[in-house]
């Protein structure tokens, strides 16, 4: 069989870790004695000496951040309510003692790299044949924690692709203090995680159709206060800890309007991310002739166990996360397709580590009955395969990016095309890699790895923003033709 050649494009554009990119973060030298130990030495500091040392630390970190000040007085008061402080105390000292409880984190100091694109929400001004577009970063500091970042760039008429520099300052979102929980929708995950039981009915019992994160840790105190059978005691608390995880992990965050898209950092907020965010697979998701609003499938880590996880935003300002359910909903890699099919939601997935699952769901929550539909075939893909990313919508049918890992644990991208009216059905696919690490490409923190989380088809362009070596971040582009005309 003769198969036409692809002729797939590098362009210049790299976006490589910047280790100049900080955020402040909470700073916690230890327990509450400690800390005690170390306001008290603050607090011996002489008061004409107090400010000095302030402006000293206002001028070497302000420049990075622009409103230190009201982080250094947040921090305070976080100190103040645990150690009970004398309220008295100068607004400067306030500000002292709130700095020794900061700390700078490098989002990008070991990678950015697992990019995906989407069109911006905004395409104002854009020319006749250019498109404004949103990309997102898996950025990886200290600890290997992964958090998600974002880029601003235009694919230009005449197919130049630019990326925006990013701002000099970090941001993280604000949490929404009092998101409400659907009490039907709360009582379905604890039973789908096995949660049912006599106190989490009474709990919920107390509650109202609608509850927030207060009213709901409230209640669970007052359950705990409640007798139980002997050895009981153990079970009720590990059932009250695993309530407040979950409704800590269904949550909103907000940035202000004002911050540049690359400013705004989403980083590890609950339980279950204690470790990171990553591989955020973003998709603008069309529903009927409602306005298009944007999901993100991540892999959420808590430094043992990897859970997917779901994030919804209109407009990247705020976003609302959501735990996905039900027995398909594991693993790493699952991949919302951008509008529902046969009046369903549909998902990739990839359920045991190495072949490639369609799922349908009424609901964006809970995913069950999965059904393969791609295994290991090519020698570049005998260990595993996996999405590169939510399928893309072409008139030949729903074109999706994959990875293969083949040997010496080399990733490459492949691509495969389902059927438009049946994705369980695969109608094409590419018998070699469409991208595989060049030679510069090979060596990084994980060598010889090339991966994407979302391509999209401009015109009549497949444009692939790609990591690679688990490091940094390129750019490829490829005639959308040849890939289909290739496959078989």
């Amino acid at each position: 069989m003769n198969v036409k050649p692809i002729h797939i494009e590098r362009r210049t554009i790299a976006l490589r870790p910047d280790h100049s990119r900080v955020l402040l973060r909470p700073f916690y030298p230890g327990d509450a004695k400690r800390v005690g130990r170390i306001v008290t030495r603050i607090l011996s500091i002489p008061e004409n000496r107090v400010l000095p040392l302030l402006n000293e630390v206002l001028t070497e970190f302000s420049v990075r951040h622009p409103k230190i000040g009201d982080f250094f007085l947040e921090r305070f008061g976080k100190i103040h309510d645990l150690l009970s402080l004398d309220d008295k105390l100068t607004d400067a000292r306030r500000l002292l003692i709130g700095s020794y409880f900061v700390s700078e984190f490098s989002l990008e100091s070991a990678a950015l790299f697992n990019p995906s694109i989407v069109p911006h929400p905004d395409q104002s001004g854009v020319p006749p044949g250019g498109l404004r577009f949103v990309l997102s970063l898996r950025a990886t500091g200290e600890g290997h924690v992964s958090s998600i970042t974002f880029r601003t760039g235009m694919i230009h008429p005449n197919g130049w692709i630019e990326v925006l520099a990013a701002s000099g300052f970090l941001t993280e979102a604000r949490q929404i203090s009092s998101p409400l929980y659907d009490r039907a929708l709360f009582e379905r995950k604890l039973f789908d995680l096995r949660l049912t039981n006599e106190f989490t009915r009474r709990t919920i019992d107390r509650l109202g159709q609608s509850f927030n994160l207060k009213e709901l840790r409230r209640q669970v105190r007052e359950e705990l206060k409640q007798p139980c059978e002997p050895g009981g005691e153990k079970e009720r608390r590990n059932t009250a800890k695993a309530m407040r995880a979950l409704a800590e992990s269904n949550y909103e965050v907000q940035f202000r309007p004002e911050q540049e898209l690359s400013e705004r950092i989403i980083f590890p907020t609950s339980p279950s991310q204690r470790n990171g965010i990553e591989d955020a697979r973003f998709v603008c998701f069309q529903n009927g002739d409602s306005a298009p609003v944007y999901y993100a499938t991540f892999t959420a880590y808590d430094g043992r166990v990897v859970m997917p996880g779901l994030m919804e935003t209109s407009d990247f300002l705020r976003f609302r996360f959501i735990t996905l359910n039900g027995p398909a909903a594991q693993n790493k890699g699952m991949a919302m397709f951008p509008r529902k099919i046969n009046g369903l939601y549909a998902m990739l997935s990839r359920q045991d580590n190495e072949n490639l699952y369609l799922v349908y769901s009424d609901t964006l929550h809970f995913w069950y009955e999965p059904k393969l539909i791609l295994a290991p075939v090519f020698p570049w893909e005998m260990i595993q395969i996996g999405n590169c990313g939510s399928p893309i919508e072409t008139d030949a049918g729903w074109l999706v990016l994959s990875h293969g890992v083949g040997p010496m644990r080399q990733y490459m991208i492949g691509a495969f095309l389902l059927d438009k009216d049946d994705p369980t059905k695969v109608i094409g696919r590419l018998r070699e890699p469409l991208l595989q690490p060049a030679e510069d490409e090979r060596h990084g923190y994980v060598p010889n790895v090339v991966y994407t989380c979302g391509a999209l088809v401009h015109g009549s362009e497949l444009i692939i923003p790609y990591a690679y070596a688990d490091h940094s971040t390129r750019f490829a582009t490829v005639p959308l033709e040849e890939v289909l005309s290739a496959m078989s």
